[in-house]
Protein backbone atom coordinates (compact mmCIF):
# COMPACT_ATOMS: atom_id res chain seq x y z
CA UNK A 1 0.00 0.00 0.00
CA UNK A 2 1.49 3.64 -0.92
CA UNK A 3 1.43 5.93 1.70
CA UNK A 4 2.72 9.50 1.87
CA UNK A 5 5.65 10.85 3.75
CA UNK A 6 5.37 13.37 6.13
CA UNK A 7 7.42 16.39 6.40
CA UNK A 8 6.81 18.46 9.85
CA UNK A 9 8.49 21.60 10.30
CA UNK A 10 9.48 20.77 14.15
CA UNK A 11 11.80 18.36 12.32
CA UNK A 12 13.02 20.63 9.54
CA UNK A 13 13.55 23.43 11.34
CA UNK A 14 16.69 22.69 13.54
CA UNK A 15 18.12 20.72 10.06
CA UNK A 16 17.59 23.84 8.38
CA UNK A 17 19.40 25.74 11.60
CA UNK A 18 22.18 23.86 12.20
CA UNK A 19 23.25 21.80 9.14
CA UNK A 20 21.79 23.85 5.80
CA UNK A 21 24.28 26.19 6.30
CA UNK A 22 27.76 25.59 6.55
CA UNK A 23 28.31 29.41 8.12
CA UNK A 24 26.15 31.20 9.34
CA UNK A 25 27.42 34.95 8.48
CA UNK A 26 25.06 33.73 5.22
CA UNK A 27 21.45 34.84 6.88
CA UNK A 28 22.66 38.38 6.27
CA UNK A 29 23.24 36.83 2.36
CA UNK A 30 19.76 35.54 2.43
CA UNK A 31 17.86 37.92 3.76
CA UNK A 32 19.33 41.00 1.71
CA UNK A 33 18.81 38.66 -1.47
CA UNK A 34 15.19 38.28 -0.32
CA UNK A 35 14.77 42.09 -0.36
CA UNK A 36 16.48 42.61 -3.77
CA UNK A 37 14.25 39.78 -5.43
CA UNK A 38 11.27 41.74 -4.01
CA UNK A 39 12.51 44.85 -5.45
CA UNK A 40 13.54 43.58 -8.57
CA UNK A 41 10.08 42.22 -8.93
CA UNK A 42 8.50 45.21 -8.27
CA UNK A 43 10.79 47.15 -11.04
CA UNK A 44 9.69 44.47 -13.71
CA UNK A 45 6.03 45.37 -12.51
CA UNK A 46 6.09 49.21 -13.54
CA UNK A 47 8.29 48.48 -16.62
CA UNK A 48 4.78 46.85 -17.32
CA UNK A 49 2.82 49.61 -16.30
CA UNK A 50 1.13 47.40 -13.85
CA UNK A 51 2.98 49.85 -10.93
CA UNK A 52 3.02 52.92 -10.28
CA UNK A 53 6.69 54.38 -10.16
CA UNK A 54 7.14 55.02 -6.10
CA UNK A 55 10.57 56.28 -4.58
CA UNK A 56 14.22 55.37 -5.37
CA UNK A 57 14.46 51.46 -4.26
CA UNK A 58 16.76 50.96 -1.69
CA UNK A 59 17.72 48.40 1.44
CA UNK A 60 18.21 49.32 4.81
CA UNK A 61 19.79 47.77 7.69
CA UNK A 62 19.47 48.89 11.01
CA UNK A 63 20.47 47.82 14.40
CA UNK A 64 18.89 48.54 17.90
CA UNK A 65 21.39 47.18 20.61
CA UNK A 66 18.74 47.73 23.52
CA UNK A 67 16.26 45.57 22.24
CA UNK A 68 19.21 43.31 20.64
CA UNK A 69 17.42 43.59 17.05
CA UNK A 70 18.28 43.25 13.05
CA UNK A 71 15.98 44.80 10.86
CA UNK A 72 16.58 44.35 7.15
CA UNK A 73 13.80 46.40 5.32
CA UNK A 74 12.86 46.99 1.68
CA UNK A 75 10.63 48.79 -0.54
CA UNK A 76 9.79 45.80 -2.74
CA UNK A 77 6.72 44.33 -3.89
CA UNK A 78 5.30 43.29 -0.76
CA UNK A 79 2.92 40.56 0.47
CA UNK A 80 -0.50 39.89 0.88
CA UNK A 81 -1.59 37.69 4.50
CA UNK A 82 -2.25 34.74 1.42
CA UNK A 83 1.31 35.62 0.32
CA UNK A 84 2.96 35.38 3.64
CA UNK A 85 1.09 32.01 4.54
CA UNK A 86 2.16 30.59 1.04
CA UNK A 87 5.53 31.80 0.96
CA UNK A 88 6.48 32.28 4.76
CA UNK A 89 4.72 29.43 6.62
CA UNK A 90 5.64 26.79 3.41
CA UNK A 91 9.10 26.27 4.03
CA UNK A 92 11.02 25.75 0.61
CA UNK A 93 7.92 27.39 -1.76
CA UNK A 94 10.28 29.82 -3.51
CA UNK A 95 8.19 32.84 -3.95
CA UNK A 96 11.13 34.10 -6.96
CA UNK A 97 9.88 31.25 -8.90
CA UNK A 98 6.37 31.59 -8.70
CA UNK A 99 6.78 35.01 -9.88
CA UNK A 100 8.82 33.86 -12.84
CA UNK A 101 6.62 31.39 -13.62
CA UNK A 102 3.86 34.13 -13.79
CA UNK A 103 5.41 36.90 -15.83
CA UNK A 104 8.59 34.47 -17.45
CA UNK A 105 10.80 37.13 -20.19
CA UNK A 106 13.33 34.80 -21.38
CA UNK A 107 15.17 37.64 -20.63
CA UNK A 108 18.47 37.04 -18.82
CA UNK A 109 18.64 40.57 -16.17
CA UNK A 110 15.28 39.61 -14.83
CA UNK A 111 15.93 36.76 -13.53
CA UNK A 112 16.07 36.63 -9.58
CA UNK A 113 19.04 35.77 -6.66
CA UNK A 114 16.48 33.39 -5.01
CA UNK A 115 15.64 29.85 -5.69
CA UNK A 116 15.51 27.02 -3.28
CA UNK A 117 12.71 29.43 -0.65
CA UNK A 118 15.15 28.00 1.95
CA UNK A 119 17.00 31.60 2.76
CA UNK A 120 14.92 33.38 4.90
CA UNK A 121 14.93 30.57 7.41
CA UNK A 122 18.70 30.92 7.30
CA UNK A 123 17.63 34.08 9.96
CA UNK A 124 16.97 31.35 12.68
CA UNK A 125 20.26 30.39 12.95
CA UNK A 126 21.41 33.96 14.81
CA UNK A 127 17.70 34.65 16.05
CA UNK A 128 15.04 33.36 19.15
CA UNK A 129 12.49 34.77 17.14
CA UNK A 130 11.69 36.91 14.00
CA UNK A 131 9.08 39.09 12.53
CA UNK A 132 7.83 39.82 8.79
CA UNK A 133 6.34 43.34 8.87
CA UNK A 134 5.02 43.60 4.90
CA UNK A 135 2.01 45.21 3.08
CA UNK A 136 1.59 44.25 -0.54
CA UNK A 137 2.27 46.77 -3.46
CA UNK A 138 -1.68 45.58 -4.30
CA UNK A 139 -4.58 48.78 -3.98
CA UNK A 140 -6.41 48.45 -0.91
CA UNK A 141 -3.42 46.28 1.05
CA UNK A 142 -3.09 45.98 4.69
CA UNK A 143 -0.05 45.37 6.35
CA UNK A 144 0.34 41.89 7.43
CA UNK A 145 2.70 40.74 10.92
CA UNK A 146 3.79 37.24 10.80
CA UNK A 147 5.91 36.36 13.74
CA UNK A 148 7.84 33.13 14.92
CA UNK A 149 10.34 31.64 17.53
CA UNK A 150 11.42 28.33 15.67
CA UNK A 151 8.93 26.43 16.78
CA UNK A 152 6.02 24.91 14.41
CA UNK A 153 3.68 27.83 15.39
CA UNK A 154 3.40 31.15 14.07
CA UNK A 155 0.98 34.24 14.87
CA UNK A 156 -0.14 36.71 12.16
CA UNK A 157 -2.15 39.62 12.94
CA UNK A 158 -2.42 43.07 10.90
CA UNK A 159 1.22 44.95 10.94
CA UNK A 160 2.87 48.35 11.01
CA UNK A 161 3.76 48.95 7.88
CA UNK A 162 3.01 52.68 6.01
CA UNK A 163 5.04 52.04 2.89
CA UNK A 164 4.89 49.31 -0.15
CA UNK A 165 8.12 46.49 1.23
CA UNK A 166 8.65 44.36 3.72
CA UNK A 167 10.66 44.37 7.23
CA UNK A 168 12.31 41.40 8.47
CA UNK A 169 13.19 42.00 12.31
CA UNK A 170 15.51 39.39 13.98
CA UNK A 171 15.31 39.11 17.58
CA UNK A 172 19.31 37.78 18.27
CA UNK A 173 20.28 35.11 20.61
CA UNK A 174 22.85 35.45 23.03
CA UNK A 175 25.23 33.15 20.91
CA UNK A 176 24.85 35.74 18.02
CA UNK A 177 25.11 39.68 19.77
CA UNK A 178 28.39 39.88 17.27
CA UNK A 179 25.88 40.96 14.68
CA UNK A 180 25.08 43.83 16.31
CA UNK A 181 28.33 45.28 15.48
CA UNK A 182 28.60 47.55 12.61
CA UNK A 183 31.84 46.49 11.61
CA UNK A 184 31.39 42.95 12.06
CA UNK A 185 27.60 43.55 9.53
CA UNK A 186 30.10 45.67 7.00
CA UNK A 187 32.36 42.76 6.82
CA UNK A 188 29.53 40.37 5.58
CA UNK A 189 28.23 42.87 3.49
CA UNK A 190 31.34 43.76 1.64
CA UNK A 191 31.95 40.25 0.91
CA UNK A 192 28.53 38.67 -0.29
CA UNK A 193 26.40 42.32 -1.21
CA UNK A 194 29.25 44.39 -2.04
CA UNK A 195 27.89 44.14 -6.19
CA UNK A 196 24.12 44.24 -5.18
CA UNK A 197 21.92 46.27 -7.94
CA UNK A 198 20.40 48.02 -5.52
CA UNK A 199 21.75 50.62 -2.79
CA UNK A 200 22.42 49.16 0.70
CA UNK A 201 22.49 51.05 3.63
CA UNK A 202 23.70 49.91 7.12
CA UNK A 203 22.15 52.29 9.89
CA UNK A 204 22.14 55.04 7.29
CA UNK A 205 25.68 54.48 5.63
CA UNK A 206 25.32 53.11 2.14
CA UNK A 207 27.60 49.66 1.31
CA UNK A 208 27.72 48.60 -1.95
CA UNK A 209 29.19 51.46 -3.66
CA UNK A 210 30.61 49.25 -6.25
CA UNK A 211 29.77 48.57 -9.51
CA UNK A 212 29.98 45.52 -11.20
CA UNK A 213 32.28 46.38 -14.36
CA UNK A 214 31.81 42.77 -15.52
CA UNK A 215 28.05 43.20 -16.92
CA UNK A 216 28.96 46.52 -19.06
CA UNK A 217 30.19 45.39 -22.58
CA UNK A 218 34.10 45.13 -22.82
CA UNK A 219 33.48 48.65 -25.12
CA UNK A 220 32.32 50.42 -22.69
CA UNK A 221 35.50 50.15 -20.33
CA UNK A 222 38.50 51.54 -20.19
CA UNK A 223 42.24 50.71 -18.77
CA UNK A 224 41.55 52.80 -15.83
CA UNK A 225 38.12 51.30 -14.89
CA UNK A 226 39.74 47.13 -15.37
CA UNK A 227 42.47 49.13 -13.20
CA UNK A 228 40.08 50.48 -10.90
CA UNK A 229 37.58 47.84 -9.98
CA UNK A 230 40.97 45.25 -9.74
CA UNK A 231 41.95 47.44 -7.00
CA UNK A 232 38.76 46.83 -5.53
CA UNK A 233 38.77 43.53 -5.29
CA UNK A 234 42.38 42.84 -5.07
CA UNK A 235 43.26 45.78 -2.83
CA UNK A 236 47.06 44.74 -1.55
CA UNK A 237 47.61 43.42 -5.05
CA UNK A 238 50.09 44.94 -7.54
CA UNK A 239 48.55 46.29 -10.87
CA UNK A 240 47.71 42.98 -13.21
CA UNK A 241 49.76 42.28 -16.48
CA UNK A 242 46.50 42.53 -18.28
CA UNK A 243 43.25 41.45 -17.99
CA UNK A 244 40.14 39.23 -20.42
CA UNK A 245 36.58 40.15 -19.89
CA UNK A 246 34.04 37.47 -20.93
CA UNK A 247 30.68 38.28 -22.42
CA UNK A 248 28.75 34.95 -23.22
CA UNK A 249 25.27 34.34 -23.72
CA UNK A 250 25.03 31.23 -25.60
CA UNK A 251 24.98 28.79 -24.98
CA UNK A 252 24.69 29.51 -21.78
CA UNK A 253 25.22 32.97 -19.50
CA UNK A 254 28.85 33.89 -18.76
CA UNK A 255 30.11 36.82 -17.10
CA UNK A 256 33.47 38.04 -15.70
CA UNK A 257 36.67 39.67 -15.74
CA UNK A 258 39.87 37.77 -15.12
CA UNK A 259 43.39 39.30 -14.36
CA UNK A 260 46.93 38.24 -15.06
CA UNK A 261 48.79 38.80 -11.58
CA UNK A 262 52.40 39.32 -11.94
CA UNK A 263 53.98 36.21 -10.44
CA UNK A 264 56.68 35.96 -8.05
CA UNK A 265 58.89 33.02 -7.06
CA UNK A 266 56.53 32.93 -3.57
CA UNK A 267 53.47 32.30 -5.51
CA UNK A 268 51.06 29.93 -4.59
CA UNK A 269 49.31 28.75 -7.48
CA UNK A 270 47.18 26.47 -5.26
CA UNK A 271 45.32 29.66 -4.02
CA UNK A 272 42.24 30.63 -5.81
CA UNK A 273 41.27 34.07 -6.19
CA UNK A 274 38.54 33.88 -8.30
CA UNK A 275 35.28 34.80 -6.99
CA UNK A 276 31.98 33.46 -8.19
CA UNK A 277 29.40 35.09 -7.86
CA UNK A 278 25.57 34.08 -9.39
CA UNK A 279 23.38 36.83 -10.78
CA UNK A 280 25.56 39.45 -8.69
CA UNK A 281 25.32 37.79 -5.06
CA UNK A 282 28.64 36.24 -3.86
CA UNK A 283 29.15 32.51 -3.88
CA UNK A 284 32.47 31.69 -2.90
CA UNK A 285 36.16 32.05 -4.14
CA UNK A 286 36.90 28.08 -3.90
CA UNK A 287 36.16 28.12 -7.75
CA UNK A 288 38.47 24.82 -8.60
CA UNK A 289 36.13 23.07 -10.12
CA UNK A 290 35.35 25.92 -12.38
CA UNK A 291 38.76 27.50 -13.38
CA UNK A 292 41.24 24.94 -14.42
CA UNK A 293 43.92 24.01 -12.23
CA UNK A 294 46.70 25.91 -14.12
CA UNK A 295 44.73 28.95 -14.52
CA UNK A 296 43.98 29.16 -10.21
CA UNK A 297 46.33 31.51 -9.78
CA UNK A 298 44.05 34.06 -11.87
CA UNK A 299 42.13 36.94 -9.88
CA UNK A 300 39.49 38.32 -10.72
CA UNK A 301 35.10 37.25 -11.11
CA UNK A 302 32.74 35.37 -12.95
CA UNK A 303 28.98 35.19 -12.62
CA UNK A 304 26.37 32.78 -14.24
CA UNK A 305 23.37 31.92 -13.25
CA UNK A 306 23.42 29.09 -15.08
CA UNK A 307 25.67 27.64 -12.49
CA UNK A 308 24.10 24.44 -10.44
CA UNK A 309 24.65 25.43 -6.51
CA UNK A 310 24.43 23.36 -3.59
CA UNK A 311 20.71 23.98 -1.71
CA UNK A 312 22.50 26.74 0.54
CA UNK A 313 24.24 28.51 -2.38
CA UNK A 314 27.36 28.27 -0.87
CA UNK A 315 29.34 25.75 -3.18
CA UNK A 316 29.22 24.33 -6.88
CA UNK A 317 27.88 20.73 -7.56
CA UNK A 318 29.90 19.14 -10.57
CA UNK A 319 27.68 18.57 -13.44
CA UNK A 320 27.91 19.03 -17.52
CA UNK A 321 27.58 22.68 -17.41
CA UNK A 322 30.41 23.52 -15.39
CA UNK A 323 32.51 20.84 -17.46
CA UNK A 324 31.34 23.46 -20.10
CA UNK A 325 32.02 26.52 -18.84
CA UNK A 326 35.24 25.51 -17.31
CA UNK A 327 36.10 24.70 -20.91
CA UNK A 328 34.94 27.90 -22.34
CA UNK A 329 37.17 30.06 -19.93
CA UNK A 330 39.99 27.71 -21.26
CA UNK A 331 39.66 28.53 -24.24
CA UNK A 332 39.19 32.34 -24.22
CA UNK A 333 42.22 32.46 -22.25
CA UNK A 334 44.22 30.63 -24.71
CA UNK A 335 42.45 32.84 -27.42
CA UNK A 336 43.11 36.49 -25.92
CA UNK A 337 46.75 35.15 -24.93
CA UNK A 338 47.43 33.81 -28.85
CA UNK A 339 45.86 37.30 -29.95
CA UNK A 340 47.94 39.44 -27.71
CA UNK A 341 51.05 37.78 -28.88
CA UNK A 342 50.12 38.07 -32.68
CA UNK A 343 49.06 41.71 -32.06
CA UNK A 344 51.46 42.81 -29.72
CA UNK A 345 54.37 40.83 -29.60
CA UNK A 346 56.75 43.15 -27.82
CA UNK A 347 54.67 43.61 -24.55
CA UNK A 348 54.22 39.51 -24.57
CA UNK A 349 57.34 38.92 -24.53
CA UNK A 350 57.93 41.41 -21.61
CA UNK A 351 55.46 40.09 -19.94
CA UNK A 352 56.61 35.83 -20.45
CA UNK A 353 58.50 35.84 -17.20
CA UNK A 354 54.82 36.55 -15.55
CA UNK A 355 52.91 34.32 -18.17
CA UNK A 356 55.14 31.52 -18.69
CA UNK A 357 53.94 29.24 -15.60
CA UNK A 358 50.59 30.00 -16.18
CA UNK A 359 50.74 28.81 -19.92
CA UNK A 360 53.15 25.72 -19.42
CA UNK A 361 50.85 24.73 -17.19
CA UNK A 362 48.35 24.58 -19.60
CA UNK A 363 49.92 23.20 -22.13
CA UNK A 364 50.90 20.14 -19.42
CA UNK A 365 47.43 19.48 -18.27
CA UNK A 366 45.21 20.29 -21.65
CA UNK A 367 45.98 19.15 -24.97
CA UNK A 368 43.25 21.50 -26.53
CA UNK A 369 44.53 24.58 -24.55
CA UNK A 370 48.03 23.89 -26.34
CA UNK A 371 46.44 23.52 -29.99
CA UNK A 372 45.39 27.24 -29.30
CA UNK A 373 48.63 28.74 -27.74
CA UNK A 374 51.30 26.53 -29.49
CA UNK A 375 52.14 29.69 -31.71
CA UNK A 376 52.36 31.82 -28.64
CA UNK A 377 55.06 29.40 -26.78
CA UNK A 378 58.36 31.60 -26.68
CA UNK A 379 61.96 30.17 -25.84
CA UNK A 380 64.56 32.76 -24.54
CA UNK A 381 67.75 31.59 -26.54
CA UNK A 382 71.19 32.17 -24.79
CA UNK A 383 71.98 35.38 -27.05
CA UNK A 384 68.73 36.87 -25.41
CA UNK A 385 66.38 36.70 -28.42
CA UNK A 386 62.45 34.91 -27.97
CA UNK A 387 62.02 32.62 -30.72
CA UNK A 388 58.95 30.47 -31.17
CA UNK A 389 59.60 27.07 -32.38
CA UNK A 390 58.97 28.35 -35.62
CA UNK A 391 61.30 30.73 -35.49
CA UNK A 392 63.86 28.47 -34.43
CA UNK A 393 62.83 26.20 -37.78
CA UNK A 394 64.92 23.26 -36.22
CA UNK A 395 63.69 19.42 -36.09
CA UNK A 396 66.14 18.95 -32.76
CA UNK A 397 65.71 22.06 -30.28
CA UNK A 398 69.33 22.30 -28.55
CA UNK A 399 68.66 23.24 -25.04
CA UNK A 400 70.64 24.35 -21.83
CA UNK A 401 70.70 25.45 -18.25
CA UNK A 402 71.34 28.72 -17.88
CA UNK A 403 74.76 29.34 -16.98
CA UNK A 404 75.93 26.46 -18.00
CA UNK A 405 78.03 24.57 -20.39
CA UNK A 406 79.60 27.41 -22.17
CA UNK A 407 82.88 26.09 -23.84
CA UNK A 408 79.71 23.99 -25.70
CA UNK A 409 77.92 26.94 -26.23
CA UNK A 410 80.41 28.67 -28.23
CA UNK A 411 81.02 26.06 -30.40
CA UNK A 412 77.30 26.10 -31.36
CA UNK A 413 77.05 29.64 -31.80
CA UNK A 414 80.24 29.70 -34.34
CA UNK A 415 77.56 26.93 -36.25
CA UNK A 416 74.89 30.03 -36.23
CA UNK A 417 72.45 27.31 -34.06
CA UNK A 418 69.90 28.54 -31.81
CA UNK A 419 70.24 27.17 -28.14
CA UNK A 420 67.34 27.82 -25.80
CA UNK A 421 67.78 28.43 -22.25
CA UNK A 422 65.31 25.94 -20.09
CA UNK A 423 65.70 25.78 -16.51
CA UNK A 424 61.93 26.59 -15.02
CA UNK A 425 61.02 23.49 -12.42
CA UNK A 426 57.77 22.34 -15.37
CA UNK A 427 60.03 22.54 -18.54
CA UNK A 428 61.10 18.83 -18.54
CA UNK A 429 57.28 18.39 -19.10
CA UNK A 430 56.74 20.96 -21.37
CA UNK A 431 59.33 19.54 -23.35
CA UNK A 432 57.43 16.36 -23.44
CA UNK A 433 53.74 17.54 -24.14
CA UNK A 434 55.50 19.53 -27.10
CA UNK A 435 57.11 16.35 -28.53
CA UNK A 436 53.91 14.66 -28.46
CA UNK A 437 51.82 16.90 -30.07
CA UNK A 438 54.44 18.44 -32.71
CA UNK A 439 55.57 15.65 -34.69
CA UNK A 440 59.27 15.75 -35.63
CA UNK A 441 59.81 18.16 -33.08
CA UNK A 442 62.46 17.31 -30.17
CA UNK A 443 64.44 18.69 -27.49
CA UNK A 444 67.89 17.52 -26.78
CA UNK A 445 70.40 19.21 -24.28
CA UNK A 446 74.07 20.21 -25.75
CA UNK A 447 75.44 17.66 -23.84
CA UNK A 448 73.62 14.58 -24.98
CA UNK A 449 75.41 13.66 -27.59
CA UNK A 450 78.98 14.94 -29.24
CA UNK A 451 77.50 16.73 -32.77
CA UNK A 452 79.07 16.21 -36.21
CA UNK A 453 79.73 19.76 -36.64
CA UNK A 454 81.77 19.47 -32.57
CA UNK A 455 83.98 16.78 -34.08
CA UNK A 456 88.04 17.67 -35.86
CA UNK A 457 90.14 15.82 -36.80
CA UNK A 458 91.31 12.54 -35.17
CA UNK A 459 94.90 12.30 -33.94
CA UNK A 460 97.61 9.12 -33.89
CA UNK A 461 97.47 7.54 -30.50
CA UNK A 462 93.92 8.19 -29.80
CA UNK A 463 92.65 4.81 -28.53
CA UNK A 464 96.09 4.24 -26.15
CA UNK A 465 95.18 7.48 -24.39
CA UNK A 466 91.11 6.56 -24.37
CA UNK A 467 92.68 3.26 -22.71
CA UNK A 468 95.12 5.23 -20.58
CA UNK A 469 92.62 7.41 -19.06
CA UNK A 470 89.78 4.80 -18.36
CA UNK A 471 92.65 3.09 -16.30
CA UNK A 472 93.22 5.91 -14.30
CA UNK A 473 89.41 7.22 -13.79
CA UNK A 474 89.28 3.77 -12.03
CA UNK A 475 85.26 4.42 -12.23
CA UNK A 476 83.07 1.85 -14.29
CA UNK A 477 80.59 3.92 -14.14
CA UNK A 478 82.32 6.53 -16.61
CA UNK A 479 82.61 5.44 -20.40
CA UNK A 480 86.03 7.11 -21.92
CA UNK A 481 85.97 8.11 -25.39
CA UNK A 482 88.90 10.30 -26.73
CA UNK A 483 87.94 12.35 -29.82
CA UNK A 484 89.25 15.26 -31.62
CA UNK A 485 86.98 17.96 -31.03
CA UNK A 486 87.36 21.59 -33.04
CA UNK A 487 86.93 23.77 -29.72
CA UNK A 488 90.33 23.07 -28.08
CA UNK A 489 89.39 25.14 -25.21
CA UNK A 490 87.17 22.03 -23.88
CA UNK A 491 89.32 19.71 -22.36
CA UNK A 492 86.43 17.05 -21.90
CA UNK A 493 82.78 16.75 -21.80
CA UNK A 494 80.55 14.45 -20.32
CA UNK A 495 77.77 13.05 -22.15
CA UNK A 496 74.71 10.86 -21.70
CA UNK A 497 71.96 10.27 -23.55
CA UNK A 498 68.29 12.96 -23.80
CA UNK A 499 66.57 10.04 -22.86
CA UNK A 500 68.77 8.57 -19.94
CA UNK A 501 69.53 12.23 -18.52
CA UNK A 502 65.50 13.25 -18.35
CA UNK A 503 64.77 9.54 -16.31
CA UNK A 504 67.55 10.24 -14.12
CA UNK A 505 66.47 13.59 -13.47
CA UNK A 506 62.83 12.65 -13.10
CA UNK A 507 63.64 9.86 -10.51
CA UNK A 508 65.37 12.41 -8.88
CA UNK A 509 62.61 14.87 -8.34
CA UNK A 510 60.37 11.92 -7.05
CA UNK A 511 63.62 10.76 -4.80
CA UNK A 512 63.67 12.09 -1.24
CA UNK A 513 67.52 11.87 -1.55
CA UNK A 514 67.75 14.60 -3.96
CA UNK A 515 68.88 11.73 -6.02
CA UNK A 516 71.95 10.32 -3.95
CA UNK A 517 70.34 7.38 -3.49
CA UNK A 518 70.34 6.63 -7.66
CA UNK A 519 74.26 5.87 -7.27
CA UNK A 520 75.00 4.68 -10.54
CA UNK A 521 72.22 3.58 -12.15
CA UNK A 522 72.72 6.07 -14.74
CA UNK A 523 75.92 5.74 -16.48
CA UNK A 524 78.13 9.29 -18.33
CA UNK A 525 80.47 9.15 -21.14
CA UNK A 526 83.42 11.08 -20.96
CA UNK A 527 84.29 12.94 -24.34
CA UNK A 528 88.19 13.30 -24.02
CA UNK A 529 89.21 16.03 -26.45
CA UNK A 530 92.76 14.72 -28.16
CA UNK A 531 93.06 18.69 -29.52
CA UNK A 532 93.24 19.95 -25.98
CA UNK A 533 96.29 21.62 -24.67
CA UNK A 534 95.44 20.32 -21.37
CA UNK A 535 94.90 16.68 -22.12
CA UNK A 536 97.94 16.91 -24.43
CA UNK A 537 100.26 18.04 -21.57
CA UNK A 538 98.94 15.23 -19.35
CA UNK A 539 99.91 12.45 -22.29
CA UNK A 540 103.66 14.39 -21.55
CA UNK A 541 102.90 13.39 -17.59
CA UNK A 542 102.18 10.25 -18.11
CA UNK A 543 105.81 8.80 -18.06
CA UNK A 544 107.08 11.65 -16.60
CA UNK A 545 105.02 12.42 -13.45
CA UNK A 546 101.99 9.89 -13.30
CA UNK A 547 100.92 10.92 -9.86
CA UNK A 548 100.41 13.99 -10.99
CA UNK A 549 98.96 12.86 -14.75
CA UNK A 550 96.18 10.43 -12.71
CA UNK A 551 95.20 13.90 -10.50
CA UNK A 552 95.25 16.33 -13.62
CA UNK A 553 92.71 13.42 -15.54
CA UNK A 554 90.38 13.50 -12.14
CA UNK A 555 90.94 17.52 -12.06
CA UNK A 556 89.82 17.42 -16.04
CA UNK A 557 86.57 14.99 -15.08
CA UNK A 558 85.63 17.48 -12.20
CA UNK A 559 86.01 20.76 -14.34
CA UNK A 560 83.80 19.42 -17.03
CA UNK A 561 80.76 18.32 -14.11
CA UNK A 562 81.13 22.23 -12.88
CA UNK A 563 80.71 23.49 -16.58
CA UNK A 564 77.67 21.20 -17.11
CA UNK A 565 76.45 22.07 -13.72
CA UNK A 566 76.55 18.43 -13.06
CA UNK A 567 78.67 18.54 -9.87
CA UNK A 568 77.13 17.63 -6.45
CA UNK A 569 77.12 20.20 -3.76
CA UNK A 570 78.77 17.44 -1.37
CA UNK A 571 81.47 16.83 -3.74
CA UNK A 572 82.62 20.71 -4.44
CA UNK A 573 84.81 20.59 -0.99
CA UNK A 574 86.79 17.88 -2.18
CA UNK A 575 87.11 19.12 -5.85
CA UNK A 576 88.84 22.55 -4.24
CA UNK A 577 91.37 20.57 -1.66
CA UNK A 578 92.51 18.56 -5.24
CA UNK A 579 92.60 21.60 -7.44
CA UNK A 580 94.62 23.17 -4.82
CA UNK A 581 96.70 20.10 -4.42
CA UNK A 582 97.21 20.23 -8.20
CA UNK A 583 98.05 24.08 -8.52
CA UNK A 584 100.49 23.42 -5.66
CA UNK A 585 102.32 20.04 -7.51
CA UNK A 586 102.26 22.09 -10.85
CA UNK A 587 104.30 25.46 -8.77
CA UNK A 588 106.56 23.00 -7.68
CA UNK A 589 107.67 21.46 -11.27
CA UNK A 590 107.82 25.07 -12.52
CA UNK A 591 110.11 26.42 -9.70
CA UNK A 592 112.40 23.48 -10.37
Amino acid sequence: MKQKLEIHSENILPIIKKWLYSEHDIFLRELVSNASDAIQKVKFLEEKGEVKPGSEFRIDITVDKEKKTLSISDNGIGMTEEEVVKYIAQIAFSGAEDFVSKYESGNKKDQFIGHFGLGFYSSYMVSDKVEVDTLSYKPDAKPVLWSCDGSSEYEIQEGTRKGRGTTITLYLNKDSEEYLEDVRLKNILNRYCQFFPYPIFLNGEKINTEEPLWLKAPSECTEEDYLKFYRAIEPFGEDPLFWIHLNVDYPFSLKGILYFPKVRRDYDFNQSTVKLFCNRVFVTDDCKELIPEYLAALKGVIDSPDIPLNVSRSYLQMDRTVRQLSGHIAKKVADNLATLFKNEREKYEKMWPDLSTFIKLGVIQDDKFYERVKEALIFKTTEGQWKTLNDLGEKIVYTVREGGQDHLHESFKAQNRDVVILNHPVDPYVMQSIEKNREGTRFQRLDATVEDHLEGEASEGDQALQEYISKEMENDQIEVEAKGLKNKAIPAMLVMDEGSRRMRDYMARMDNSGGASLGGMFKRKMVVNTNSPLIQAIKKFESKDPELAKELIHEVYELALLNQREMDESALFNFINRTNTVLEKLAEKVSQ
